[in-house]
């Protein structure tokens, strides 16, 4: 593929302007060098593109006589970042206006609200474009529809400077265009365009306060004072995973005697030490040139090195590689979240040293290094669901909002319905998606609640990375997207592998739930005196047998997948039709679907219903499909009813699946329980 250069674009470099529905979506980009004139001035606005390197925005703007870079710390986007994650913005940053001087620049820094600061600038400099990343991301999609509002209604003598967007082209081809499916995209055999190449900017035409940049305590200051004191306290929620406060309160169990369940817990091994930027070493970050060299180290690990950087690389790989490829994300994820590296710089240098090692040449039965094969295979499925979610914002066709929320750099899909009443969040079974609540999502919106449909990771079109999944972090997904989206307290729904992680968030994080609904949920009922092991996400490794099986259960999956849904649903076999098994089968090609497939032979469900329902049985309701072929119906109820006073337990004809199979029937049920479930919470009472 020939370099990129201004102001030939590709396809997919696109520009702002405004759809019929009033909301932002990409068209082809009009910039020209014509338009750059000698008196014209632009902003760029760096967000989550901290690089100079292979940076299409800069590369545009560099044809204006002046140029302004800024980063705004608006709180709105900072809140989406943990602590470690602010600490390499700021180590990003620092090399960020480093790299920028060298070019004859600067960077800007500001604080406040990104559209405030954002007209202010354009009105001192009298900025005539505002260049700013293409996001999918729904709440950084409302601040640039913010920005952009504010920006067109600025009252001044040159013309309402415009908003162009652009976007790394990892492919040359247009985005809306595009199959869904992973499988059709591959026969596209598309090649990955060659990243970027900067020289000199244009420095500002003005004298300027280009601001200083913050220490750690400045930022975790202003973030203080832009919360509200119970932000405060559901942040710190976050703090703490399920998996550790399951094993505090196993262990005080245990020790107190209050109760007669018996736990075993198995230790995790200790973190290594590492050298990395942030206070816990866990990832790779600093500027683009110290990325770059950590990544120079992980493509090269089975060299060896006596260099200390790249062992210490080599020793934190070892460390994150709880199975094969796992490390690259572990290490990698975040600098390519925030942007320090481009995925198209990761893919051009691992593909360069594969043709070292190779001579030059790319051998046909896969790559000669595992880390380069981890390399390549993780920014290409980034790009994948990028694609797939920047696909749905353009092609919405307005019958339901999907959504992007980003979660530890991993992009999951929603969908929300309903403007007024209680918060409740549907919560879907192994396999399935968001969507497979279809009739539900609406149907209890109508009926007066805010409906939010979360697609797990690993599932549908939410991404899947390559990590370990287990049902304790789902459950961690869920606390988040509760906090961070969602922002109250809600009514959690779950059908099967979905009730289970539904009852294991109510269990550890109660404050954050009025009631729950397990749809014929996954999870046992036991007698107490059971001893029960709960295993750590990190103890859960991948090996010979699971990698082998999981592959097979997938090609197995896909030749029977119609039969095997449509056993799902014995009342209404026809609810099993074409588009819910073409969206599952889609999805089974997508990239990472045998890692995800690989946790069913590592979950663990031995921690009984009834001790996750124990402090909150009250508020506990169980929907229970009677002719559900995956399990004893009649068995489950029964021990339910024995061990689970309390619980309110509806017995209705359906499968595995009610919720889709009779939708109406369970949309009542739910509707019912939520309005006495409300009613007594207005009353003071308990459910």
């Amino acid at each position: 593929m020939p370099l990129l250069t201004f102001p030939h674009f590709p396809s997919n470099f696109l520009s702002l302007s405004r759809s019929p529905n009033n909301r932002f979506s990409p068209s082809r980009c009009r910039l020209s060098t014509t338009t750059a004139t000698s008196s014209t001035t632009a902003i760029l606005w760096f967000k989550h593109d901290l690089r100079t390197d292979d940076h299409p925005g800069l590369l545009a703007a560099s044809e204006f006589q002046s140029l302004v870079p800024i980063y705004v710390f608006d709180h709105r986007i900072l809140s989406r970042f943990s602590d470690e994650m602010l600490q390499l913005v700021l180590f990003a940053l620092k090399d960020l206006r480093k790299s920028l001087q060298e070019r004859g620049s600067d960077l800007m820094i500001r604080f406040g609200n990104a559209e405030n600061v954002i007209q202010q600038l354009a009105k001192e400099v009298k900025a005539t474009c505002v260049f700013a990343e293409q996001e999918v991301e729904h709440e950084l999609l409302f601040v640039m529809d913010v920005v952009n509002q504010h920006l067109k209604s600025m009252k001044v003598p040159q013309d309402i400077p415009r908003v162009e967007l652009w976007k790394t082209p990892f492919y040359d081809v247009k985005v809306q265009n595009l199959a869904s499916s992973y499988d059709d995209f591959e026969k596209l055999r598309l090649q990955v365009t060659t990243p970027l190449q900067l020289s000199t900017l244009p420095g500002a035409e003005m004298e300027l306060d280009w601001g200083d940049l913050p220490v750690y305590d400045d930022i975790k200051g202003f973030m203080a004072n832009n919360r509200r004191k119970s932000q405060d306290d559901w942040n710190m929620i976050k703090e703490t995973s399920a998996g550790t406060l399951l094993g505090r309160e196993m262990l005080k169990s245990r020790e107190s005697g209050e109760r007669s369940y018996s736990f075993r817990q198995i230790k995790s091994r200790e973190p290594n030490e590492s050298v990395f930027v942030t206070q816990k070493g866990n990832v790779v970050g600093g500027g683009t040139y110290s990325v770059l060299n950590a990544l120079a180290g992980y493509l090269r690990y089975l060299e060896g090195t006596a260099r200390d950087d790249w062992q210490e690389v080599h020793d934190k790989l070892r460390a994150s590689e709880n199975r094969n490829g796992a490390s690259f994300n572990a290490l990698f994820g975040s600098a390519l979240s925030l942007g320090i590296i481009s995925r198209r710089r990761v893919h051009y240098e691992a593909i360069k040293y594969e043709k070292e090692r190779n001579a030059g040449f790319l051998s046909p039965f896969g790559y000669s290094a595992a880390t380069i094969a981890a390399a390549v295979e993780a920014v290409c499925s980034k790009e994948w669901y990028w694609i797939l979610a920047l696909r749905n914002h353009i092609n919405n066709d307005g019958k339901q909002s999907t959504r992007i929320w980003r979660w530890k750099g991993f992009l999951i899909q929603y969908t929300v319905a309903g403007e007024d009443g209680p918060a409740v969040l549907l919560v879907h079974g192994f396999g399935a998606f968001g969507e497979h609540y279809r009739d539900n999502i609406h149907g209890l919106a109508r009926s007066g609640n805010r409906v939010w449909a979360i697609t797990l990771l690993g599932f549908g079109k939410s991404e899947k990375p390559n990590i370990v999944y287990t049902e304790l972090l789902w459950a961690d997904l869920l606390r988040d997207f509760i906090v961070d989206v969602v922002g109250e307290p809600v009514h959690l729904v779950g059908n099967s592998i979905g009730g289970y992680i539904v009852a294991i968030v109510a269990r550890v994080w109660s404050v954050l739930i009025k009631s729950i609904v397990l749809i014929n949920s996954a999870g046992n009922v036991i007698p107490r005196n059971t001893s029960i092991s709960l295993s750590r996400q990190s103890d859960r490794q991948t090996s010979v047998a699971t990698w082998l099986g999981s592959r097979l259960i997938l090609f197995y999956l896909r030749l029977r997948i119609q039969e095997l849904v449509k056993k799902c649903y014995p009342t209404k076999i026809e609810r099993a039709d074409d588009w819910l098994i073409n969206e599952m089968l889609r999805a089974s090609y997508d990239p990472g679907v045998p890692v995800v497939l690989e946790s069913i032979f590592s979950f663990n469900l031995s921690i009984p219903l009834n001790y996750l329902f124990e402090d909150v049985k009250e508020k506990v309701i169980i929907i229970q499909g009677m002719k559900d072929p995956i399990s004893d119906s009649n068995a489950t109820v029964a021990m339910l009813k024995e061990h689970c006073d309390s619980v309110i337990i509806k017995k209705i004809d359906a499968g595995h699946c009610p919720h889709d199979e009779v939708p109406e029937l369970v949309n009542s049920i739910i509707y019912d329980w939520i309005h006495k479930v409300e009613s007594n919470i207005l009353a003071g009472f308990s459910v």
